[in-house]
């Protein structure tokens, strides 16, 4: 008797049975999840004795053999096992690397992934190979909980109140991370400077109340690292899963929400959307990390662990635009600082970051490559016009205001040779998404500082990492008042015209923030009331209020001399300018019973 026939005669047998055990297996499934990852918290957050150490491992361990065993159980059970292993090839993977580390462990003490990073000089190999098992876990607790929530009822959410309410509980997630004793040097961290470092992170801006290299441990700089990525990930990825939680309720007549970010002509009904987003930025962020890896100055890391560790971060960091890095001074620190070729991968990580998937994949996916070569008639879309151009025509416009008013006697550009300053102003021009330094903010002359508080308050484009009004608002509002200047009855950009909702949606981007900074300025003076009474005081408040907002980071050095009610008002900056303004006040809005009347028109003078 074959294999084949055995299982087809078990599972006949089995048939009135099967649902009911496989139920139980799920249900086992949450429960021993939710427990491992209990452990996992314990046996990397706390100092612990050997026994309880080598218990957890054993937790862990039994964790993974049971996913091993559920997974085999499921494929042995389903009558299509071959379709069964295309459908799950992703998790069939990770299963068979559990497996080989399983056997490895066992009958040789080691895991497969140390022995195999060894020989290429890696001195913490253990550490490493535990950070990645725990990815390992992580991806396996992702696919069994989405399996799971299949199972849930229909509910009907907002889609803005999800999307917030995802990014809180991420937030209160890292909080509670980098609270624990192992995460920082000190052996512990308090909540709310956790909840403003959280939140930082998470919302990719990149404010920071300590000093990331020397305040957090190897495993606190993992945790800002793996905030960052999915913070990151933003509203392209919910966008991408408004489909899949169908399921709920969540109906998409409220895409206006989402295009708080992206356009109605983007990617946004594709299924594949968020595997794309996924993967492309993976690899993005491994170019970037691999080019870091080779232009680092010799010397500037003791182990090559450090060395792979830092440019994952820094690339990781860049791409998101989170401005976060593993030196001092930021990459104004000595160690750095002249490493031209590491400030040029960082900008164009930067930069590539800021334009927004939608035009990433406009621009370089292999189907639309294709179609441009087939029919050369055909141009890229206009989101992508607005993106690519007007990104472009910041930074050159920012580089050259920095050359210009920073190359003075007393500018940050004294100094330096042409290539230092040329660099140095892309550089800073293009990181107005980012928070990323190679000069000491606070010495910059007022005037280009306000230019930067202009640069930093357009900032990206949409479907982007980075925040701001974001270029498209921009470049609607400019066509719009350059059509009012000219008497246009219908304003046009790169030959499309405007129509109004689009106008109408772009002031109104406009407005909040200007609304939404001039409240958290005017907070912050009452806060900070021996700030604002300093030389450049208000500006620095202003500038820091407008970094916030606009998830950029950039600082003129005052962040640390914040009261905590001021980092509460920056926190709150933070998380209306991630998941944007439109989406808070579509969160907060009552809904109307109808849209479809009309009072008598008003008339007054304007101007």
């Amino acid at each position: 008797m074959t294999l084949k026939e055995v299982r087809e005669r078990v599972n006949v047998f089995l048939h009135p049975h099967r649902e009911n055990a496989l139920a139980a297996l799920r249900a086992m499934n949450v429960l021993i999840s939710l427990t491992a990852f209990a452990s996992l918290v314990a046996y990397y957050g706390y100092p612990l004795e050997s026994d309880t150490a080598y218990g957890l491992i054993g937790v862990i361990k039994a964790s993974f053999g049971f996913y091993v065993f559920h997974f085999l159980v499921r494929c042995f059970c389903d009558f299509h096992p071959i379709q069964f292993l295309k459908r799950s090839a992703f998790e069939a993977g990770l299963m068979g690397l559990l497996v080989v580390e399983g056997v490895s462990d066992i009958f040789t003490g080691e895991v497969f992934l140390g022995r195999a990073l060894d020989p290429l000089g890696f001195e913490s190999v253990e550490d490493w190979t535990v950070w990645l098992v725990q990815a390992y876990f992580l991806v396996v607790v992702i696919i069994e909980l989405s399996e799971r929530a299949r199972t849930l009822p229909r509910f009907r959410f907002h889609p803005a109140t999800l999307f917030i309410s995802s990014f809180v509980f991420l937030i209160l997630a890292g909080t509670g991370l980098l609270m624990l004793p192992e995460m920082t040097v000190a052996g512990g961290m308090g909540f709310f400077d956790a909840l403003f470092t959280s939140t930082s992170a998470t919302c990719v801006t990149g404010l920071m109340i300590e000093d990331a290299e020397s305040f957090f441990t190897h495993k606190g700089h993992v945790v800002l690292m793996v905030l960052i990525k999915l913070g990151g990930l933003n509203i392209i990825a919910f966008g991408s899963l408004l489909a899949l939680f169908a399921r709920f309720g969540v109906g998409v007549r409220q895409h206006d929400v989402i295009e708080d970010f992206v356009n109605r002509g983007s990617i946004l009904g594709s299924r594949g959307t968020l595997r794309r987003v996924i993967v492309w930025s993976i690899g993005i962020e491994t170019i970037g990390a691999i080019a870091l890896f080779l232009l680092w100055p010799g010397g500037l890391f003791d182990t090559m662990g450090d060395r792979v560790f830092n440019s994952a971060f820094l690339s990781i960091s860049a791409f998101n635009n989170a401005g976060i890095s593993l030196f001092a001074g930021g990459l104004a620190d000595p160690r750095v600082s002249e490493a031209w070729l590491v400030h040029w991968t960082v900008t164009l990580l930067v930069f590539f970051g800021a334009l927004g998937m939608v035009a990433i994949f406009d621009l370089f996916s292999r189907d639309a490559l294709r179609d441009r070569m087939q029919n050369p008639w055909r141009q890229i879309g206009f989101p992508t016009k607005i993106a690519l151009y007007f990104s472009l025509g910041l930074v050159g416009f920012g580089a050259i205001a920095f050359l210009i008013l920073e190359s003075g006697a007393s500018g940050t550009l004294a100094g330096m040779d042409w290539t230092g300053r040329v660099t140095t102003a892309f550089f800073q021009s293009a990181t107005r998404t980012s928070g990323f330094n190679t000069v000491e903010i606070g010495t910059i002359g007022t005037p280009m500082l306000f230019l930067l508080v202009v640069l930093m308050f357009i900032g990206a484009s949409s479907s982007s990492t980075g925040g701001g009004i974001k270029t498209s608002t921009f470049a609607v509002v400019f066509a719009d008042l350059i059509g009012t200047i000219r008497g246009l009855q219908h304003p046009h950009l790169f030959k499309r015209t405007i129509g109004k909702a689009l106008r109408s949606r772009a002031w109104g981007i406009l407005m909040f923030f200007l609304l939404f900074n001039l409240i958290g300025t005017f907070a912050l003076t009452l806060t900070e009331p021996h700030l604002a009474a300093e030389s450049r005081g208000f500006l620095n408040l202003f500038f820091e209020q407008v970094s916030a907002l606009g998830t950029v980071g950039l600082s003129t050095g005052i962040t640390s001399e914040i009261s905590p009610t001021g980092r509460g008002i920056l926190i709150a900056s933070m998380i209306i300018g991630r998941v944007g303004t439109l989406t808070v006040a579509f969160a907060f809005a009552r809904s109307v019973v109808s849209r479809n009347y009309k009072y008598p028109e008003g008339h007054t003078m304007i101007g």
